[in-house]
């Protein structure tokens, strides 16, 4: 490993101080071994970082209802076909607030093809980024994980209000194949099967709604 890429010691993780191993200097999975050595699919040795917006609504035409169906945006990853919060890396010199909004754009607000309705979206999605509430920050039980690299994540939720619940247009792009509303429950074979550690944080933003 070159002394160029040990500037991740300079990095902190979500999940403490960072250990090496002794011999070749490679960061060692905060977790535990994971059977595969080296970088992997990942990027970076060490931590690999990323933000994942989980937006939120009640199910619109329920309003005589005494308990709404609370939903989320999910995009159909093109990668492994599972079900997914919209996130992504976060980019050198970036936010996790700027990744959240940008990760959200590309993948559920692929509008190039209409200016007017991307210009309503952009519109829409900064005013619902305007306040988040982080719900998780941490690793990730990513299948990409390595003993050498693994993925952490900083999980915001936002929670749209019933009139932009309704009004939000949803187009997949980027890296996804497919976006929707879906329900947020296991009955919801999507939903159920979220991808990595999705679900649990969506559930940790269902409960600060309670």
């Amino acid at each position: 490993i070159s002394v160029e890429e040990w500037s991740l010691r300079e990095k902190q993780s979500h999940e403490g101080e960072m250990k090496f191993n002794t011999t070749d200097g490679t960061p060692i999975n905060p977790r535990g071994r994971t059977g595969l050595s080296g970088r992997g699919l990942l990027g970076k040795w060490g931590p690999n970082f990323a933000a994942d917006p989980i937006v939120t609504r009640f199910k619109p035409g329920e309003d005589g209802d005494t308990k709404k169906t609370l939903q989320m945006v999910a995009i159909r990853r093109s990668d492994t076909g599972s079900w997914a919060i919209p996130g992504g890396m976060v980019d050198p010199g970036e936010t996790v607030s700027q990744t959240v909004q940008r990760e959200f754009s590309e993948e559920a607000g692929n509008l190039a093809d209409d200016p007017q309705k991307a210009e309503s979206f952009k519109k829409l999605t900064e005013q619902l980024f305007q306040n988040g509430t982080v719900v998780y920050e941490g690793y990730v039980d990513d299948p990409r994980n390595t003993d050498n690299s693994w993925m952490e994540t900083s999980a915001i939720h936002f929670h749209c209000s019933d009139e932009l619940g309704k009004m939000l247009p949803l187009h997949a792009g980027d890296d996804a194949v497919g976006v929707a509303w879906i329900d947020v429950y296991d009955e919801d074979e999507r939903f159920h099967c979220l991808y990595a550690s999705h679900k649990e944080m969506v559930l940790t933003a269902a409960k600060n709604l309670c």
